[in-house]
C-alpha cells in the first residue's frame, strides 16, 4: 500500500501566512524604532527566508509531474519547521524581554 501524503498544500498556505506574519513583525520593528532588535531583526529575517524557501519547495512539489516532488516535499516541510522554531524564539524574545 503506498503512503501518498500530498502535505505541500498545507505547508504552502501556512508558510505564505506565517511569511507575511514575519514581514508584519519585521516592519513594526523598523517604523515604531526598535533600537535594541537587532537579534530580533536577524531571527525574523531568518524566519522570513526558512518560510520563503518552503513556500518556494511546496511549489514546486505541487507543479511537478514526477517523482522528485517528494523530495521537494520533504525538503520544504524540514525548512517550515526550522523557520517555525526561529518564529517561535523571536516569539520567546519580545515576550519575554530577553532583550533590553
Amino acid at each position: 500500500m503506498a503512503e501518498n501524503n500530498n502535505n505541500f498544500p498545507h505547508i504552502l498556505t501556512a508558510s505564505s501566512t506565517l511569511l507575511g506574519l514575519c514581514f508584519v513583525v519585521l516592519t513594526s520593528l523598523r517604523l515604531n524604532n526598535f533600537r535594541d532588535g537587532s537579534i530580533i531583526d536577524e531571527f525574523t529575517a531568518v524566519a522570513i527566508i526558512m518560510f520563503m524557501i518552503s513556500s518556494i519547495l511546496s511549489y514546486l512539489s505541487m507543479r511537478s509531474k514526477n517523482e522528485p516532488s517528494a523530495v521537494y516535499e520533504k525538503i520544504a516541510d524540514f525548512v517550515f519547521l526550522s523557520g517555525l522554531v526561529f518564529l517561535f524564539v523571536t516569539t520567546m524574545l519580545i515576550t519575554f524581554n530577553i532583550i533590553k
